[in-house]
């Protein structure tokens, strides 16, 4: 049989089961960065790439599918990554959809890859319509599993990553190790591949112009996080803490061709941590200032890798929003979950980054193992008096590939029946309880938290002092979506 393409790369999504009405309008539609910047890296070995973007056009695991015949590839990989570490486990429902459908109308071979393919690898092949699992970062692997393949070859020991079936029975190789050149594992992504007019930022992102929130696009400076927080699962991917990073000269070369080409100015640098290693992030900064590019970007920092002298620079580089995670304002709490906040004053820092017209996304979690409802509300009064520009209120969740996860299955905790009970806004939502709050008391607080937060009169005219009417309306139509909740009796 001869195949137009030698692989197409699939992005999953299904906005309307992960986010309910909010995914109407409200939700971002995100680029897929693994995606695009894997189909790059095959492409330059000289592989024939197609990529379908699920999510962001729109469609069916059937219609996804029929893309597949007729694109006629040898093999079909669905990278289950998503906007952030998380999303990866969000992504399953809708991943296992488009494998099964393509598994009954395609005879072309299936992979998974990801952040939760690579957490469960051989429940995955368990569960789902595939023929492999790639596990670690992936582009390596893919490559060499393309090799074989093309190679026509059904020996895949030698892939390193790879998880595969032999004789009926389930076989897996060492991980591949990790990539030292960034560089080529993560060259400039092929943005010629994705539908890039249908990409929008988040609607917080845009505040100071509500109405254009595309283009819009996410990159990675550097993969992996030094810490370890035991409710994250961003390391899972790499198999260990650490940074790596791509060099600076091609993290602004590509931010030139996105503007020149794309007419992109929203940009999320999608780093765990890009507001960390000052060389690296303050020569970005610099060169985005050279270029004279107009930019809105977020990133995300640490309270305590802030340096309030980078700060006017970072602001002049169109770093208009960071993004914290604060998560409790209980040190005991967090202490608990091995997040470290070497800040004695928290709401006087924040103030500081603000003075200098940078905004706050500011995260909190409810529901870690030591809180109860007065270190919760604790939580609650610390973010209502920070008032961050916008703030995301998380239950606390056991994602696959977390030190949380693993103590859940251990202790007999109960999980989520189904991968979207891990979403936070899906009707099945299912959080982690406490030591001393059940998972229904910790997600009615947090519900209930949401719209304190963000129906309070402090905050709402804050949005409207510094973004305006329309900014301020478009939060308290926000406020009028009321999630359903199956735990709440909805």
């Amino acid at each position: 049989m001869g195949y137009e393409f030698d692989a197409v790369l699939i992005n999953p999504g299904d906005r309307k089961q992960v986010f309910q009405n909010l995914g109407k309008e409200y939700a971002a539609i995100e680029p897929p960065y693994w995606v695009a910047v894997t189909a790059a890296f095959l492409r330059n070995n000289g592989y024939r790439i197609a990529v379908i973007d699920s999510d962001a056009d729109n469609i069916t695991p059937e219609e996804t599918a029929s893309r597949v015949c007729d694109l006629k590839a040898m093999i079909s990989i669905i990278i289950a990554h998503g906007s952030t570490p998380a999303s990866s486990t969000l992504n399953m429902d809708v991943s296992g959809r488009i494998c099964r459908a393509i598994r009954g109308s395609s005879s072309c071979r299936i992979a998974l890859s990801g952040i939760h393919p690579t957490a469960l690898p051989e429940r995955t092949m368990k569960e789902e319509e595939i023929d492999f699992v790639i596990e670690g970062e992936g582009p390596i692997t893919i490559r060499k599993l393309l090799e074989t393949l093309k190679a026509k070859s059904d020996v895949f020991s030698k892939v390193e990553g790879l998880w595969y079936r032999e004789n009926g029975a389930i076989k897996n190789n060492p991980r591949a190790p990790l990539a030292d050149n960034l560089d080529e594992m993560l060259p400039t992504a092929a943005w010629d591949l994705l539908p890039m007019p249908k990409y929008r930022s988040h609607f917080w992102h845009s505040f100071d112009s509500i109405t254009k929130r595309s283009p819009y696009v996410s990159l990675y400076t550097s993969l992996g996080c030094a810490f370890n927080c035991s409710f994250c699962c961003i390391n899972t991917l790499f198999g260990k803490p650490g940074i790596r990073y791509r060099s600076p000269e091609r993290v602004i070369d590509e931010i030139g061709l996105l503007v020149n080409k794309y007419g992109v100015r929203n940009i999320k640098i999608s780093d765990e941590l890009f507001v960390f290693k000052e060389s690296h992030y303050m020569k970005i900064v610099d060169m985005i200032i050279e270029r004279g590019y107009d930019l809105n970007i977020w990133a995300w920092a640490r309270v305590d890798s802030i340096k309030l002298e980078n700060l006017e620079k970072m602001k002049k580089a169109g770093i208009n929003w960071l993004v914290l995670g604060i998560e409790s304002a209980n040190k005991d709490v967090r202490k608990g979950v091995n997040k470290k906040i070497n800040v004695d004053n928290v709401e006087g820092l924040v103030k500081k980054v603000r003075s200098f017209d940078i905004n706050i996304v500011a995260n909190y979690m409810f529901g870690l193992p030591d809180d109860t409802i007065e270190s919760m509300q604790e939580t609650l009064d610390q973010a209502i008096e920070i008032n961050a520009e916008m703030a995301n209120l998380y239950c606390t969740m056991a994602y696959p590939g977390t030190r949380l996860y693993e103590k859940a299955i251990k202790e007999g905790w109960e999980l989520p029946g189904n991968w979207q009970g891990y979403s936070q806004h899906s009707y099945d939502t299912l959080p982690l309880p406490t030591k001393h709050l059940s998972a229904k008391e910790v997600l009615k607080f947090r519900d209930e938290a949401f719209m304190k937060y963000f129906t309070n009169s402090k905050y709402l005219e804050l949005i409207r002092g510094k973004f305006g009417q329309e900014a301020h309306d478009y939060m308290v139509e926000i406020t009028r979506i009321r999630l359903k909740r199956k735990l709440l009796g909805d």
